[in-house]
């Protein structure tokens, strides 16, 4: 079956996000899931709150940028979440948005290098090892968390270009694709992702998710909402991105993602979606249904 979830974009206030995710939790939704986008909000720490606010809805964070973070911080809080809150918290880490990252000081000079020895380093930690590692960004020397997982984690990576697409596949377990992978796109990042984990010969014991997200508007306005928002990303002129309409179209356009390759779909509303909770009821009560 395909997961289905929703975004709580960060252009809100943090404040909205309790009643958000208290709404998610009684209507049913799968997965709501947070970005740590720059300079917006923390993903750990709002998602450590919304799992705090809620029973059973898993929350995801897509994503942390690696070069804001040391690998052993990232190991912590990740330890942290899944000792508190077993199987329901996912967290992916990317690349990060580089202009952001020059903000910060933080730019790498080879991304990808940095993504493969954050992944590779926080795994290890994660699995309970003790890591002494002197990469090129990465360097450990005797760490090992005092309180890892109870159980194994799933560690997700970001990824668009083909380099990073086969490194998900090689050395993380899910890929997270963007709103600007059409159908057409998740099935090149499906067939890439393999491409890694064949190389780093990973087999069908070690399953990878695939979570897409999908650009989603709804309402009287929803097709004016989302060519605005595609304009202003500069992703009118690609074909079959985001819907506009009801749950019908909506739906129809989820099935598109999964038969495509998507295990998760994530519904990504604009950023001038009116009513987040409404739009959260709507994924789970109106969508969740029409999707096998």
């Amino acid at each position: 079956m395909t997961a289905l979830g929703a975004v709580f974009r960060p252009q809100l206030p943090p404040e909205r996000l309790q009643a958000v995710v208290r709404l998610a939790d009684g209507v049913g939704l799968e997965e709501l899931w947070l970005w740590e986008d720059c300079f917006r909000e923390g993903g750990i720490s709002t998602a450590a709150a919304a799992l705090a606010w809620s029973e059973r809805v898993r929350v995801g964070v897509g994503l942390l940028p690696v070069p804001l973070r040391n690998v052993a911080v990232t190991a912590m809080e990740v330890a942290a979440l899944h000792r508190m809150f077993p199987g329901r918290a996912i967290v992916g880490v990317g690349h990060g948005v580089q202009d952001w990252m020059g903000q910060v000081g933080a730019r790498a000079d080879s991304p990808l290098t940095l993504l493969r020895e954050h992944l590779d380093a926080l795994r290890a930690l994660l699995r309970g090892e003790r890591v002494t590692v002197g990469g090129r960004y990465v360097r450990l020397d005797d760490v090992a968390l005092d309180w890892p997982p109870a159980g194994p984690v799933e560690v997700l990576a970001g990824a668009e270009g083909p380099r990073t697409l086969r490194l998900s596949g090689a050395a993380a377990d899910g890929t997270v694709l963007t709103a600007a992978t059409s159908p057409d796109g998740v099935r090149r990042a499906v067939r890439l992702v393999e491409e890694g984990r064949l190389a780093a010969g990973r087999g069908a014991d070690e399953p990878h998710r695939v979570v897409a997200y999908l650009l989603t508007a709804t309402g009287p306005d929803a097709p004016a909402r989302l060519r605005a928002e595609l304009v202003a990303d500069g992703l009118e002129s690609v074909p079959g991105l985001g819907v506009a309409g009801d749950a019908g179209a909506v739906a129809k356009a989820v099935r598109r993602l999964a038969e495509a390759g998507a295990d998760t779909v994530v519904l990504q509303p604009t950023a001038d979606e009116p009513d987040p909770e409404g739009f959260v009821r709507f994924t789970a009560e109106e969508v969740r249904p029409l999707v096998p």
